[in-house]
């Protein structure tokens, strides 16, 4: 067999002996292709998974019933937009216990969780446009539902509301680390590179935002911002640069000594080409690294601010949401409402920590 020459596939073929590490990759792949499609995936495809049933809340896992589906007035929107955003939550759904076909529509029963007798309603043949006769409601508009891992506290299916839920974790992760590549790169160059004052001013800065608890900042830059999905991203973001920007420098500040750099000043080239075209390149193994670590971070906080109220907003779904929707229901004998979401998160975050170990050890070039 031949041997593999190029750091680059000397590092892969590395990465691929940690078994670990290959095993996290795979999973998070899939949890990338479960957010993409997750409205195409999720039982409940009404937007964020809203769609409510009071009357069969915080069931078991596995729970089924009876569904009667009545169609709104309003024609639902179909196409692209939907296969990956939902449908807007317009027909009602009603669990129920029982049904009677009449002459002109039908009756039913309302599900009630202490068996007694439900609030009984009656339908006309009118509401349900799919249906030519009374004998086809119960096929248009009637199913069997099962809730594999049961109803939250409102009566929503909590694996679909779980499905969608790892977009937001996904996308802050995504968007924070590229923030604060973005900044920490840009910063740690020029404060490594070009030293003296330039130097003292970032790390000023640097040393300033470091000493600010990561939790506070996140609060405070979301209440400055206000509440919201895209104003999480950001203030993670601007959280999490002052590790990126401190390995870059000391980087930076070790690689400007080398040989090849002082020949590309000799020949002249400009400092933005020898700082992205030379510098960088040989310096991103530990920011590859770090990136991992900072993207299970900012898994963790956004979690964290959900469970604060400061996070993703009802009715979008959300890991660390759920569990502060849920977390009373730990002693009230329905534990897994919170563990679940909390099972979910703590594999996730493990996934990226594994993959931080399994780089590090295919990028060190001294084993």
């Amino acid at each position: 067999m031949k041997k593999a020459t190029s750091l680059t596939k000397i590092a892969l073929q590395k990465f691929k002996k940690n078994f670990w590490g290959v095993f996290s990759l795979v999973f998070l792949t899939l949890c990338v292709l479960v957010a993409i499609f997750a409205y195409a995936i999720a039982p409940d495809n009404s937007r964020n998974a809203n769609q409510m049933h009071l009357s069969i809340h915080s069931k078991s896992p596995g729970f089924t019933t009876q569904i009667l589906t009545i169609p709104s007035t309003v024609n639902e929107e179909e196409g692209i937009i939907t296969f990956f955003f939902g449908k807007p939550t317009t027909a009602s759904e009603v669990p129920i216990s029982s049904y009677t076909l009449l002459d002109n529509g039908i009756s039913i029963k309302e599900y009630t969780p202490d068996d007694t007798l439900g609030l009984e309603k009656e339908y006309k043949l009118s509401n349900f446009p799919k249906a030519n006769t009374v004998e086809e409601i119960p096929q248009h508009y009637l199913s069997d539902k099962k809730f594999l891992l049961g109803t939250d506290k409102y009566g929503r299916d909590l694996l679909s509301r779980m499905l969608i839920g790892i977009r937001i974790s996904l996308a802050i992760g995504f968007v924070a680390v590229l923030i604060s590549l973005l900044i920490g790169i840009a910063m740690g160059a020029l404060a490594g590179y070009y030293g003296g004052k330039v130097d003292s001013i970032i790390m000023w800065i640097i040393n300033v935002t470091w000493s600010i608890p990561t939790l506070l900042l996140v609060i405070a830059i979301t209440l400055a911002l206000g509440k919201g999905f895209w104003q999480v991203f950001i203030a993670v973001g601007l959280t999490m640069w002052v590790e990126v920007a401190r390995i870059v420098r000391g980087q930076v500040m070790g690689v400007k000594q080398m040989q090849y750099v002082t020949a590309a000043r000799a020949l002249g080239f400009k400092d933005f080409r020898i700082i992205t075209k030379h510098i960088l390149p040989n310096i991103m193994a530990p920011v590859i690294i770090i990136s991992a670590a900072n993207f299970a971070s900012a898994i963790l906080i956004e979690s964290g601010l959900s469970f604060l109220g400061i996070g993703a907003q009802p009715p979008m779904p959300s890991w660390g949401g759920i569990i502060k929707d849920h977390y009373a229901y730990i002693i009230l004998g329905k534990p897994y409402l919170a563990i679940i979401p909390g099972l979910a998160i703590m594999s996730l975050v493990t996934a990226f920590m594994l993959i931080g170990n399994a780089l590090r050890d295919a990028l060190d070039v001294k084993s």
